[in-house]
């Protein structure tokens, strides 16, 4: 296999509603009797992160717990700043997602000074402690988008892969997962890694050039739903926005279970995607918080909530939470089990 330069996602935003009421600082239900928790949204321009911001106030309320929120916009300056905010609001526990995960170790000490529990969710910070990682296993996203790529090419061929920022430990994982899948399972198949630093434009301008270059490209890795947008319109205007039954259709994978990627399996736009669980996202992180300032303690194994705590380097543990392939057809890729796009289990089906 023969790899370029080494990408990440677009998405519509949910609704104008969850802006104005969620993704701003703000405070939600907040009582002198309940604990109070921070949640820093990372970002309010994909789907996904939306999805997260809605279910955020509703686990709170379950779970007995003030909220005040902040939104960093995918800068960890931001997020420095708003901790820093948090911090003097009073707050038993914080909730984040840094996006740079190498540059959030200066905050995380602050916090840990100041006896201030800290989730991360969706990222795994490269050093520093936090009480729980809330993640799924993102080097599984990498090898389940290859094996149904993979099976789909029939071992050849040549596929993009739209990587995320791998200033991201999400980004690293899943480029690394995918292209040593690659390598080992499908060597006759030419992987071009395109960074694209979670920018749908970005990422839409470097498919474009790929398929000038390459019109034979039959495979497109989208780490995130960042890039479902720009994708479709590129594949649309050259001609390839086509059924999987026509010899012109480019397979398409994406990362997150959003809406939109569901309703385009169905229409045979797209062909899969990992359901990244933006639901459990909200409602463990919260529950970690909970757990925290209650006392208690985990160690790996099993949970009860279909997951599995790893412990990733000493004294820090990772919930790994279910983010399973969905498909049009629920089959099985390369040894991989698939849900259907129609799936009444996954979260992107459950909006309301």
């Amino acid at each position: 296999m023969r790899l370029t330069t080494p990408l990440y996602s677009t998405a519509s935003a949910l609704s104008a509603l969850v802006l104005l009421s969620a993704c701003s600082s703000g405070t939600t239900a907040t009582s002198s009797d309940t604990p109070l928790v921070g949640v820093d949204y990372p970002r309010s321009d994909t789907d996904f992160w939306n999805s997260y911001i809605k279910y955020t106030p509703k686990y709170a309320k379950e779970l007995g717990l003030s909220l005040k929120t902040t939104n960093s916009q995918n800068d960890v300056a931001k997020l420095t700043a708003n901790a820093q905010t948090f911090i003097s609001q009073g707050v038993k526990g914080l909730a984040m997602a840094p996006q740079d995960t190498a540059a959030i170790a200066p905050t995380l000490a602050q916090l840990e000074a100041k006896k201030i529990s800290v989730v991360t969710v969706d990222t795994r910070p490269d050093s520093g402690n936090v009480y729980m990682v809330v993640r799924a296993d993102n080097r599984a996203y990498g090898e389940k988008a290859c094996q149904y790529l993979g099976t789909k090419l029939a071992g050849k061929g040549k596929v993009v892969m739209l990587q995320g920022d791998l200033a991201s430990i999400n980004g690293r994982d899943r480029t690394e997962a995918f292209n040593d899948c690659m390598k080992k399972n499908y060597p006759n198949i030419t992987v071009f890694g395109e960074a694209t630093n979670w920018d749908g434009a970005v990422a839409a301008q470097k498919l474009q050039t790929d398929l000038t270059a390459h019109p034979d490209i039959k495979g497109i890795y989208m780490q995130s739903s960042f890039a479902l947008s720009g994708t479709l319109q590129v594949l649309k205007q050259k001609g390839l926005l086509v059924g999987p039954e026509d010899d012109k259709h480019v397979f398409v994978v994406s990362n997150d279970g959003i809406p939109e990627e569901l309703k385009s399996i169905a229409e045979g736009k797209i062909d899969a995607t990992v359901s990244q669980p933006a639901d459990l996202y909200a409602k463990y992180a919260l529950y970690y918080l909970k757990a925290a300032m209650d006392g208690k303690t985990f160690k790996p194994g099993k949970t009860d909530h279909d997951s599995t705590i790893v412990q990733v380097r000493d004294g820090l543990l990772e919930d790994q939470l279910s983010a399973p392939l969905v498909t049009a057809d629920g089959a099985a890729y390369g040894g991989v089990p698939s849900l259907k796009s129609t799936d009444t289990s996954l979260w992107g089906n459950n909006l309301g």
